[in-house]
Protein backbone atom coordinates (compact mmCIF):
# COMPACT_ATOMS: atom_id res chain seq x y z
CA UNK A 1 0.00 0.00 0.00
CA UNK A 2 1.31 3.45 -0.86
CA UNK A 3 2.50 5.64 1.99
CA UNK A 4 0.69 8.89 2.86
CA UNK A 5 2.15 12.21 1.78
CA UNK A 6 3.36 14.63 4.45
CA UNK A 7 0.55 16.05 6.54
CA UNK A 8 -1.07 19.37 5.78
CA UNK A 9 -2.56 21.35 8.64
CA UNK A 10 -6.30 21.58 9.28
CA UNK A 11 -7.62 19.92 6.13
CA UNK A 12 -10.83 21.06 4.54
CA UNK A 13 -13.53 18.37 4.26
CA UNK A 14 -12.53 17.62 0.68
CA UNK A 15 -8.77 17.42 1.20
CA UNK A 16 -6.55 14.36 1.40
CA UNK A 17 -6.29 12.84 4.91
CA UNK A 18 -3.41 13.71 7.18
CA UNK A 19 -3.45 12.82 10.85
CA UNK A 20 -5.12 9.55 11.70
CA UNK A 21 -8.42 9.46 13.53
CA UNK A 22 -10.64 6.81 15.11
CA UNK A 23 -13.86 8.71 14.65
CA UNK A 24 -16.99 6.61 15.08
CA UNK A 25 -17.70 3.22 13.52
CA UNK A 26 -15.33 2.01 10.82
CA UNK A 27 -17.18 3.06 7.69
CA UNK A 28 -14.09 3.31 5.49
CA UNK A 29 -11.09 0.98 5.11
CA UNK A 30 -8.85 3.81 6.30
CA UNK A 31 -8.90 6.26 9.20
CA UNK A 32 -10.23 9.69 8.33
CA UNK A 33 -9.53 13.13 9.81
CA UNK A 34 -12.28 14.73 11.90
CA UNK A 35 -13.22 17.11 9.08
CA UNK A 36 -14.45 14.20 6.98
CA UNK A 37 -18.01 12.94 7.41
CA UNK A 38 -17.68 9.22 6.88
CA UNK A 39 -20.15 7.76 4.46
CA UNK A 40 -20.85 11.09 2.73
CA UNK A 41 -17.68 13.02 1.98
CA UNK A 42 -15.06 12.14 -0.60
CA UNK A 43 -11.28 12.25 -0.20
CA UNK A 44 -9.82 14.24 -3.10
CA UNK A 45 -6.28 12.94 -3.52
CA UNK A 46 -5.68 15.45 -6.31
CA UNK A 47 -6.95 18.86 -5.26
CA UNK A 48 -7.93 20.11 -8.71
CA UNK A 49 -10.61 17.39 -8.76
CA UNK A 50 -12.65 19.16 -6.09
CA UNK A 51 -15.98 20.26 -7.65
CA UNK A 52 -17.02 23.88 -7.32
CA UNK A 53 -20.08 22.81 -5.34
CA UNK A 54 -17.74 21.35 -2.71
CA UNK A 55 -15.35 24.31 -2.68
CA UNK A 56 -18.24 26.67 -1.95
CA UNK A 57 -19.04 25.69 1.62
CA UNK A 58 -22.37 27.50 1.45
CA UNK A 59 -23.61 24.76 -0.86
CA UNK A 60 -22.77 21.95 1.56
CA UNK A 61 -24.11 21.25 5.01
CA UNK A 62 -21.68 21.44 7.90
CA UNK A 63 -20.43 18.28 9.45
CA UNK A 64 -23.26 18.01 11.99
CA UNK A 65 -25.91 18.38 9.27
CA UNK A 66 -27.49 21.09 11.47
CA UNK A 67 -28.08 23.30 8.45
CA UNK A 68 -29.59 20.55 6.32
CA UNK A 69 -32.64 22.01 4.64
CA UNK A 70 -33.01 19.72 1.67
CA UNK A 71 -32.85 22.71 -0.66
CA UNK A 72 -32.46 21.62 -4.31
CA UNK A 73 -29.04 23.16 -4.96
CA UNK A 74 -29.09 22.24 -8.66
CA UNK A 75 -31.64 25.00 -9.16
CA UNK A 76 -28.95 27.53 -8.20
CA UNK A 77 -25.60 26.00 -9.17
CA UNK A 78 -24.31 23.39 -11.60
CA UNK A 79 -24.00 19.93 -10.01
CA UNK A 80 -23.55 16.40 -11.29
CA UNK A 81 -26.57 15.10 -13.24
CA UNK A 82 -26.87 12.15 -10.85
CA UNK A 83 -27.83 14.65 -8.16
CA UNK A 84 -30.55 16.14 -10.36
CA UNK A 85 -31.86 12.68 -11.27
CA UNK A 86 -32.03 11.75 -7.60
CA UNK A 87 -33.81 14.99 -6.71
CA UNK A 88 -36.39 14.32 -9.40
CA UNK A 89 -36.60 10.75 -8.17
CA UNK A 90 -37.35 12.05 -4.67
CA UNK A 91 -40.26 14.08 -6.02
CA UNK A 92 -41.63 11.05 -7.88
CA UNK A 93 -41.13 8.84 -4.84
CA UNK A 94 -43.13 11.20 -2.66
CA UNK A 95 -45.89 11.35 -5.25
CA UNK A 96 -46.11 7.55 -5.58
CA UNK A 97 -45.30 6.30 -2.07
CA UNK A 98 -45.13 9.26 0.29
CA UNK A 99 -48.78 10.24 -0.12
CA UNK A 100 -50.07 6.78 0.77
CA UNK A 101 -51.42 5.99 4.24
CA UNK A 102 -48.52 5.19 6.56
CA UNK A 103 -50.43 2.84 8.85
CA UNK A 104 -48.48 -0.14 10.22
CA UNK A 105 -49.06 -3.68 8.99
CA UNK A 106 -48.88 -6.22 11.85
CA UNK A 107 -46.14 -8.84 11.70
CA UNK A 108 -47.07 -12.41 10.96
CA UNK A 109 -46.89 -15.13 8.32
CA UNK A 110 -46.25 -14.16 4.70
CA UNK A 111 -49.29 -12.81 2.88
CA UNK A 112 -49.99 -13.87 -0.69
CA UNK A 113 -52.80 -14.34 -3.19
CA UNK A 114 -55.60 -16.14 -1.37
CA UNK A 115 -54.75 -14.82 2.10
CA UNK A 116 -57.52 -13.11 4.05
CA UNK A 117 -57.97 -11.29 7.34
CA UNK A 118 -57.17 -8.09 9.20
CA UNK A 119 -53.50 -8.04 8.19
CA UNK A 120 -54.51 -8.17 4.52
CA UNK A 121 -56.92 -5.31 5.19
CA UNK A 122 -54.11 -3.26 6.77
CA UNK A 123 -51.85 -4.05 3.82
CA UNK A 124 -54.48 -2.92 1.33
CA UNK A 125 -54.91 0.35 3.21
CA UNK A 126 -51.15 0.87 3.43
CA UNK A 127 -50.79 0.50 -0.36
CA UNK A 128 -53.77 2.76 -1.15
CA UNK A 129 -56.13 0.07 -2.45
CA UNK A 130 -59.87 -0.24 -1.90
CA UNK A 131 -61.03 -1.60 1.48
CA UNK A 132 -61.27 -5.36 1.84
CA UNK A 133 -59.69 -8.35 3.52
CA UNK A 134 -58.73 -10.45 0.48
CA UNK A 135 -55.28 -10.68 -1.09
CA UNK A 136 -56.22 -10.41 -4.76
CA UNK A 137 -54.30 -9.85 -7.99
CA UNK A 138 -54.42 -6.05 -7.60
CA UNK A 139 -52.79 -6.27 -4.18
CA UNK A 140 -50.16 -8.68 -5.49
CA UNK A 141 -49.31 -6.21 -8.25
CA UNK A 142 -48.94 -3.34 -5.76
CA UNK A 143 -46.77 -5.44 -3.47
CA UNK A 144 -44.60 -6.44 -6.42
CA UNK A 145 -44.21 -2.80 -7.49
CA UNK A 146 -43.24 -1.78 -3.95
CA UNK A 147 -40.70 -4.60 -3.75
CA UNK A 148 -39.11 -3.70 -7.08
CA UNK A 149 -38.53 -0.11 -5.95
CA UNK A 150 -37.26 -1.00 -2.48
CA UNK A 151 -34.68 -3.63 -3.40
CA UNK A 152 -36.72 -6.66 -2.37
CA UNK A 153 -37.29 -9.75 -4.49
CA UNK A 154 -40.34 -8.79 -6.55
CA UNK A 155 -42.49 -11.90 -6.11
CA UNK A 156 -45.74 -10.25 -4.97
CA UNK A 157 -45.61 -12.04 -1.61
CA UNK A 158 -45.63 -9.82 1.47
CA UNK A 159 -43.12 -11.60 3.68
CA UNK A 160 -41.22 -10.28 6.70
CA UNK A 161 -38.80 -8.17 4.64
CA UNK A 162 -41.58 -6.48 2.70
CA UNK A 163 -43.67 -5.81 5.84
CA UNK A 164 -40.60 -4.39 7.59
CA UNK A 165 -39.90 -2.03 4.67
CA UNK A 166 -43.53 -0.88 4.59
CA UNK A 167 -43.51 -0.24 8.33
CA UNK A 168 -40.38 1.90 8.10
CA UNK A 169 -42.54 4.45 6.34
CA UNK A 170 -41.96 6.59 3.30
CA UNK A 171 -40.00 9.25 5.19
CA UNK A 172 -37.28 6.73 6.03
CA UNK A 173 -36.68 6.07 2.34
CA UNK A 174 -36.92 9.75 1.47
CA UNK A 175 -34.08 10.31 3.95
CA UNK A 176 -32.01 7.67 2.17
CA UNK A 177 -32.53 9.49 -1.12
CA UNK A 178 -31.30 12.72 0.44
CA UNK A 179 -28.17 11.03 1.82
CA UNK A 180 -27.39 9.87 -1.70
CA UNK A 181 -28.07 13.36 -3.07
CA UNK A 182 -25.40 14.61 -0.67
CA UNK A 183 -22.96 12.02 -2.04
CA UNK A 184 -23.78 13.00 -5.63
CA UNK A 185 -22.89 16.65 -4.86
CA UNK A 186 -19.30 15.49 -4.47
CA UNK A 187 -19.13 14.38 -8.11
CA UNK A 188 -18.06 16.71 -10.97
CA UNK A 189 -20.60 19.11 -12.42
CA UNK A 190 -21.09 19.67 -16.16
CA UNK A 191 -18.16 21.49 -17.69
CA UNK A 192 -15.74 20.70 -14.84
CA UNK A 193 -14.21 17.54 -16.31
CA UNK A 194 -14.38 16.71 -20.01
CA UNK A 195 -13.63 13.03 -19.41
CA UNK A 196 -13.87 11.00 -16.21
CA UNK A 197 -14.94 7.70 -14.65
CA UNK A 198 -17.21 6.99 -11.69
CA UNK A 199 -16.85 3.85 -9.60
CA UNK A 200 -20.04 3.32 -7.60
CA UNK A 201 -19.32 0.81 -4.83
CA UNK A 202 -22.98 0.86 -3.79
CA UNK A 203 -24.22 -0.48 -7.11
CA UNK A 204 -20.91 -2.17 -8.09
CA UNK A 205 -20.87 -0.27 -11.39
CA UNK A 206 -18.31 1.70 -13.37
CA UNK A 207 -19.55 4.46 -15.66
CA UNK A 208 -17.44 6.35 -18.19
CA UNK A 209 -18.30 10.00 -18.96
CA UNK A 210 -17.28 12.25 -21.81
CA UNK A 211 -18.52 15.77 -22.53
CA UNK A 212 -21.00 15.51 -19.66
CA UNK A 213 -22.60 12.35 -21.09
CA UNK A 214 -22.35 8.76 -19.87
CA UNK A 215 -20.85 6.80 -22.77
CA UNK A 216 -20.35 3.36 -21.21
CA UNK A 217 -21.13 1.33 -18.12
CA UNK A 218 -20.16 -2.07 -16.74
CA UNK A 219 -20.12 -4.21 -13.64
CA UNK A 220 -17.19 -4.07 -11.25
CA UNK A 221 -16.15 -6.11 -8.25
CA UNK A 222 -15.50 -3.84 -5.26
CA UNK A 223 -14.41 -4.31 -1.66
CA UNK A 224 -16.22 -6.49 0.81
CA UNK A 225 -17.51 -4.84 4.00
CA UNK A 226 -14.29 -5.46 5.95
CA UNK A 227 -12.15 -3.94 3.17
CA UNK A 228 -14.60 -1.45 1.70
CA UNK A 229 -13.65 0.51 -1.39
CA UNK A 230 -13.12 4.08 -0.10
CA UNK A 231 -14.90 7.18 -1.33
CA UNK A 232 -12.15 9.14 -3.05
CA UNK A 233 -11.10 10.88 -6.26
CA UNK A 234 -7.73 10.69 -8.00
CA UNK A 235 -6.19 10.74 -11.46
CA UNK A 236 -5.56 7.56 -13.42
CA UNK A 237 -2.09 8.33 -14.73
CA UNK A 238 -0.79 5.14 -16.32
CA UNK A 239 -1.60 1.55 -17.14
CA UNK A 240 0.50 -1.47 -16.25
CA UNK A 241 0.44 -4.02 -19.07
CA UNK A 242 1.11 -7.63 -18.05
CA UNK A 243 1.15 -6.54 -14.41
CA UNK A 244 2.73 -8.24 -11.46
CA UNK A 245 0.44 -9.08 -8.56
CA UNK A 246 1.91 -7.81 -5.32
CA UNK A 247 0.32 -10.09 -2.76
CA UNK A 248 -1.15 -8.17 0.21
CA UNK A 249 0.93 -8.81 3.36
CA UNK A 250 -2.00 -10.31 5.24
CA UNK A 251 -2.46 -12.89 2.47
CA UNK A 252 1.24 -13.74 2.54
CA UNK A 253 0.85 -14.63 6.21
CA UNK A 254 -2.61 -16.17 6.26
CA UNK A 255 -2.99 -17.85 2.87
CA UNK A 256 0.18 -18.41 0.84
CA UNK A 257 2.63 -18.81 3.72
CA UNK A 258 0.79 -21.81 5.22
CA UNK A 259 0.65 -23.47 1.81
CA UNK A 260 4.40 -23.09 1.39
CA UNK A 261 4.92 -24.58 4.85
CA UNK A 262 2.86 -27.65 3.97
CA UNK A 263 3.65 -28.02 0.25
CA UNK A 264 7.19 -26.70 0.05
CA UNK A 265 8.92 -24.21 -2.25
CA UNK A 266 7.41 -25.99 -5.25
CA UNK A 267 4.16 -24.19 -4.46
CA UNK A 268 5.89 -20.91 -5.33
CA UNK A 269 7.81 -22.05 -8.38
CA UNK A 270 4.82 -23.82 -9.94
CA UNK A 271 2.82 -20.60 -9.71
CA UNK A 272 5.62 -18.24 -10.71
CA UNK A 273 5.89 -16.26 -7.48
CA UNK A 274 8.92 -14.17 -6.66
CA UNK A 275 9.98 -13.47 -3.07
CA UNK A 276 10.82 -9.80 -2.42
CA UNK A 277 12.72 -8.04 0.30
CA UNK A 278 9.97 -5.40 0.51
CA UNK A 279 7.26 -3.65 -1.54
CA UNK A 280 9.36 -0.60 -2.32
CA UNK A 281 10.18 0.64 -5.83
CA UNK A 282 13.44 -1.37 -6.04
CA UNK A 283 13.03 -4.56 -4.00
CA UNK A 284 15.63 -7.31 -3.91
CA UNK A 285 14.56 -10.72 -5.21
CA UNK A 286 15.24 -13.31 -2.51
CA UNK A 287 15.92 -17.02 -2.73
CA UNK A 288 12.80 -18.63 -1.20
CA UNK A 289 14.98 -21.37 0.29
CA UNK A 290 16.57 -18.75 2.56
CA UNK A 291 13.24 -17.68 4.09
CA UNK A 292 11.86 -19.14 7.32
CA UNK A 293 8.27 -19.56 6.10
CA UNK A 294 6.95 -20.64 9.49
CA UNK A 295 8.30 -17.36 10.87
CA UNK A 296 6.43 -15.54 8.08
CA UNK A 297 3.19 -17.33 9.03
CA UNK A 298 3.76 -16.52 12.70
CA UNK A 299 4.42 -12.85 11.92
CA UNK A 300 8.08 -12.99 13.06
CA UNK A 301 9.48 -12.31 9.59
CA UNK A 302 8.25 -10.07 6.80
CA UNK A 303 8.75 -10.72 3.10
CA UNK A 304 6.95 -9.60 -0.02
CA UNK A 305 5.52 -11.83 -2.73
CA UNK A 306 4.62 -11.01 -6.28
CA UNK A 307 3.22 -13.24 -8.97
CA UNK A 308 4.65 -12.88 -12.44
CA UNK A 309 2.36 -11.95 -15.33
CA UNK A 310 0.23 -14.89 -16.48
CA UNK A 311 -3.40 -15.73 -17.30
CA UNK A 312 -3.80 -16.85 -13.66
CA UNK A 313 -2.44 -13.64 -12.20
CA UNK A 314 -5.08 -11.91 -10.07
CA UNK A 315 -4.38 -8.62 -11.85
CA UNK A 316 -5.31 -10.10 -15.24
CA UNK A 317 -3.86 -8.48 -18.35
CA UNK A 318 -3.82 -4.84 -17.21
CA UNK A 319 -4.21 -2.57 -14.23
CA UNK A 320 -4.89 1.16 -14.19
CA UNK A 321 -2.94 3.10 -11.62
CA UNK A 322 -4.21 6.16 -9.75
CA UNK A 323 -1.52 7.02 -7.21
CA UNK A 324 -3.23 7.39 -3.83
CA UNK A 325 -2.74 6.86 -0.11
CA UNK A 326 -4.85 3.72 0.11
CA UNK A 327 -3.29 1.41 -2.49
CA UNK A 328 -6.50 1.34 -4.54
CA UNK A 329 -6.50 0.82 -8.31
CA UNK A 330 -8.57 -0.65 -11.16
CA UNK A 331 -7.60 -3.92 -12.81
CA UNK A 332 -8.60 -6.82 -15.02
CA UNK A 333 -9.46 -10.13 -13.36
CA UNK A 334 -9.30 -13.77 -14.48
CA UNK A 335 -12.08 -14.69 -12.03
CA UNK A 336 -14.99 -14.11 -14.40
CA UNK A 337 -17.49 -16.12 -12.34
CA UNK A 338 -17.88 -13.23 -9.89
CA UNK A 339 -19.45 -11.14 -12.66
CA UNK A 340 -21.77 -13.85 -13.96
CA UNK A 341 -22.93 -14.75 -10.45
CA UNK A 342 -23.19 -11.11 -9.32
CA UNK A 343 -20.73 -11.74 -6.49
CA UNK A 344 -19.59 -8.14 -6.68
CA UNK A 345 -18.59 -7.21 -3.10
CA UNK A 346 -15.68 -9.59 -2.51
CA UNK A 347 -12.40 -7.73 -3.22
CA UNK A 348 -9.80 -6.36 -0.81
CA UNK A 349 -10.77 -2.81 -1.80
CA UNK A 350 -9.45 -2.55 -5.35
CA UNK A 351 -11.81 -2.48 -8.32
CA UNK A 352 -11.98 -5.45 -10.70
CA UNK A 353 -13.25 -4.60 -14.18
CA UNK A 354 -15.76 -6.58 -16.19
CA UNK A 355 -14.11 -5.48 -19.46
CA UNK A 356 -10.68 -3.87 -19.13
CA UNK A 357 -10.36 -3.41 -22.90
CA UNK A 358 -13.30 -1.00 -23.02
CA UNK A 359 -11.79 0.96 -20.17
CA UNK A 360 -8.41 1.02 -21.90
CA UNK A 361 -9.95 2.32 -25.13
CA UNK A 362 -11.70 5.07 -23.19
CA UNK A 363 -8.51 6.11 -21.38
CA UNK A 364 -6.21 5.80 -24.41
CA UNK A 365 -8.49 7.44 -26.98
CA UNK A 366 -9.50 4.26 -28.76
CA UNK A 367 -6.31 2.21 -28.55
CA UNK A 368 -5.23 -0.56 -26.17
CA UNK A 369 -1.60 -0.42 -25.00
CA UNK A 370 0.50 -3.54 -25.40
CA UNK A 371 3.57 -4.92 -23.66
CA UNK A 372 6.96 -5.90 -25.01
CA UNK A 373 7.29 -9.19 -23.10
CA UNK A 374 4.38 -11.20 -21.65
CA UNK A 375 6.47 -11.95 -18.55
CA UNK A 376 7.60 -8.39 -17.87
CA UNK A 377 5.36 -5.62 -16.58
CA UNK A 378 5.32 -2.46 -18.71
CA UNK A 379 4.01 0.93 -17.62
CA UNK A 380 2.31 3.07 -20.25
CA UNK A 381 1.38 6.69 -19.46
CA UNK A 382 -2.07 7.91 -20.46
CA UNK A 383 -2.16 10.65 -23.12
CA UNK A 384 -3.39 12.79 -20.24
CA UNK A 385 -4.48 11.85 -16.71
CA UNK A 386 -8.17 10.96 -16.38
CA UNK A 387 -10.05 11.43 -13.08
CA UNK A 388 -11.87 8.59 -11.38
CA UNK A 389 -14.39 9.36 -8.65
CA UNK A 390 -15.22 6.54 -6.25
CA UNK A 391 -18.54 6.98 -4.51
CA UNK A 392 -21.20 4.89 -2.77
CA UNK A 393 -24.74 5.22 -4.11
CA UNK A 394 -27.36 3.04 -2.47
CA UNK A 395 -30.21 4.71 -4.34
CA UNK A 396 -30.27 4.69 -8.15
CA UNK A 397 -32.40 7.07 -10.22
CA UNK A 398 -34.75 5.37 -12.68
CA UNK A 399 -37.18 6.54 -15.33
CA UNK A 400 -40.05 6.14 -12.85
CA UNK A 401 -38.28 7.47 -9.77
CA UNK A 402 -35.64 5.57 -7.81
CA UNK A 403 -34.56 2.09 -6.81
CA UNK A 404 -33.04 1.30 -3.42
CA UNK A 405 -30.03 -1.01 -3.13
CA UNK A 406 -28.56 -3.02 -0.30
CA UNK A 407 -26.34 -1.04 2.09
CA UNK A 408 -23.37 -3.43 1.85
CA UNK A 409 -21.05 -1.24 3.93
CA UNK A 410 -23.57 -0.16 6.58
CA UNK A 411 -22.92 3.52 5.86
CA UNK A 412 -26.58 4.46 5.47
CA UNK A 413 -27.52 2.84 8.76
CA UNK A 414 -24.78 4.80 10.52
CA UNK A 415 -25.89 8.10 9.02
CA UNK A 416 -29.57 7.46 9.72
CA UNK A 417 -28.72 6.73 13.34
CA UNK A 418 -26.58 9.84 13.70
CA UNK A 419 -28.68 12.34 11.79
CA UNK A 420 -32.18 10.92 11.76
CA UNK A 421 -33.84 13.96 13.32
CA UNK A 422 -32.12 16.45 11.01
CA UNK A 423 -32.92 14.30 8.00
CA UNK A 424 -36.55 14.08 9.06
CA UNK A 425 -36.75 17.87 9.23
CA UNK A 426 -35.11 18.11 5.82
CA UNK A 427 -37.63 15.75 4.27
CA UNK A 428 -40.51 17.70 5.77
CA UNK A 429 -39.07 20.95 4.41
CA UNK A 430 -38.16 19.74 0.93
Amino acid sequence: MAQPAPAAQQPAPWQSPNARSNKGPALEPIDLPPAIEQGVDMIYVDQDLVPRAVQDSSLLHDISFDSWTGAPVDLFVSVNPIYTDLRRGLVKYRQRWGDLPQNPVPDGPALKVGSTGERVSALRTRLGLSPGDKFDAALAASVKEFQGVHGIKADGIAGAGTINALNRGAQYFEQLIMINMERAKRLPAPGEQSKYAIVDAGGARLSLWQNDRKVDEMKVVVGKAETATPMMAAYIKYASVNPYWNVPPELVRSLIGPRIVTQGIKYLTDREYQVLSDYGPNPKILDPETVDWQAVVDGRQDVGLRRLPSPANSMGAMKFMLPNYFGIYLHDSPEREHFTKNELWVSNGCVRLEDYKRVAKFLFNGSIPSGDNPKIEKEVDLPRPIPVYMTYLTVQPTADGVQFLEDHYGRDAHLMERYGSQLMAAVNGF
